[in-house]
């Protein structure tokens, strides 16, 4: 890319109006594991199948997500996501069909398959186009200071949208019909993937077209500093599952199973405030010590929630809980900017968020099979688990950092 560097901050490069759009472009992503999960469960009166679906929905957002990221270096956001974006609108408006209609199971599954194999992984591109326009468009003086801006935002907004998505299904659920909102990821899929896709953003990002890119090979994606961070962000993605499943057992052992869309919330607004407050931190502190410091609240406060018994306790623990997930994911893909290879900062960054939707799905079908066979006690105990992988992952990369040194 060429680097046209001036004075304008990054808001002036983008204009206001880009981050609504792609916010809003980030909710399908964030309702469609949750929603089919909804809508299978309703139709079939299955919940093994429900959770199988849904599972299935995050393999294929895993599987596509790296090849969509090498896709993007290659051709650019637009010319990737306008027709990935139109697929996945259209897939998701078929699902309801499939599913109401009675098809056999394996058809519902493939339908998954190919929901999640279309993700437009919004989210990802979004923190890929933020940095690209930062360390080609801002100048030096202000360049580090607006790349931990954008970090900060972009995870503040992951959180927010994790946060949204799944109330927003449980809303349309309830008071329209099990179907709505898969139809209503469809529709903003159509409209605001599209609108980010076309967005001027995306041509400041991808650069000049006629200029040759540089580009790293794709086996450096899969170098060591990388993977540790694909490995640490799975870790949250337990975390996140295990923990707003274990929380639907808890609320509903204790009669109050609508409530726990709410309680997952406030783990998830703390979350997002602090994410925010990030920005705030002295460089001296540096992305290494943070990730120890805040995996270390992680740990201490699940281990608090897998100790609760009664519901002040648990929102005591949630709220905590957010203080130590919030920073340690705005961590994560701050090293991954760092980290990511020339010419590959769209596939680093759609790996990490592919592990984050997979080990959603997968640790929810876990941890409800676990809820159910055992107790919701002993389910509260995984994100305790999942939080020591993650500070121990921590732990591994002070000391290759170190020895790199």
């Amino acid at each position: 890319m060429t680097s046209i560097v001036d004075d304008r901050s990054l808001i002036q490069h983008t204009g206001w109006g880009y981050f609504p759009v792609a916010f809003v472009a980030r909710l399908p992503f964030a309702m469609m594991v949750v929603g089919v999960l909804t809508l299978v469960a309703s139709a079939t009166g299955s919940v093994a199948l429900a959770g199988l679906t849904s599972g299935v929905v995050g393999v294929g957002v895993v599987v596509a997500g790296p090849i969509i990221g090498d896709l993007v270096d290659r051709h650019g956001q637009r010319a990737v996501l306008v027709p990935v974006g139109l697929a996945n609108g259209i897939l998701l408006a078929l699902f309801p069909v499939v599913v109401l209609a009675g098809m056999p199971e394996p058809l519902v599954l493939v339908a998954a398959a190919l929901i999640g194999l279309s993700a437009p992984q919004a989210a990802a591109l979004s923190r890929t186009r933020l940095v690209a326009i930062a360390r080609d468009r801002v100048h030096g003086a202000r360049r580090e200071r607006t790349l931990s801006r954008v970090m900060s935002y972009e995870s503040a907004a992951d959180e927010t949208a994790f946060v949204i998505g799944p109330v927003l299904v449980g809303v349309l659920a309830a008071f329209l019909a099990p179907w709505a909102p898969i139809a209503v990821a469809a529709a903003l899929s159509f409209a605001f993937v599209t609108a980010f896709a076309l967005h001027p953003t995306a041509a400041l990002a991808d650069g000049d077209p006629a200029v040759p890119t540089e580009r790293a090979p794709w086996s450096a994606v899969l170098s060591r500093p990388v993977l540790i961070l694909a490995a640490a962000t799975f870790g949250v993605g337990l975390f996140f599952g295990s923990t707003l499943t274990s929380l639907t057992a808890f609320a509903q052992s204790a009669g109050d199973g609508e409530k726990a869309g709410l309680l997952y919330g406030l783990m998830g607004v703390g979350s997002a405030a602090l994410a925010l407050t990030v920005m705030l931190l002295p460089a001296r502190f540096s992305l290494r010590a943070r990730w120890l410091v805040f995996g270390g609240v992680l740990v201490a406060s699940a281990a608090g929630y897998a100790l609760s018994r009664d519901l002040p306790a648990v929102i005591v623990m949630l709220c905590l809980m957010g203080l130590g997930v919030g920073p340690t994911l705005v961590t994560l893909f701050s090293l991954a900017g760092q980290r990511s290879p020339v010419g590959r900062s769209a596939s680093v960054m759609t790996l990490l968020g592919s592990s984050l939707t997979l080990a959603q799905a997968l640790s929810s079908a876990v941890t409800g099979a676990l809820a159910e066979a055992t107790s919701a006690q002993v389910a509260m105990a995984l994100p305790f688990i999942a939080s020591v992988l993650v500070l121990v992952l921590g732990v591994a990369n002070a000391a290759q950092t170190r020895r790199r040194r």
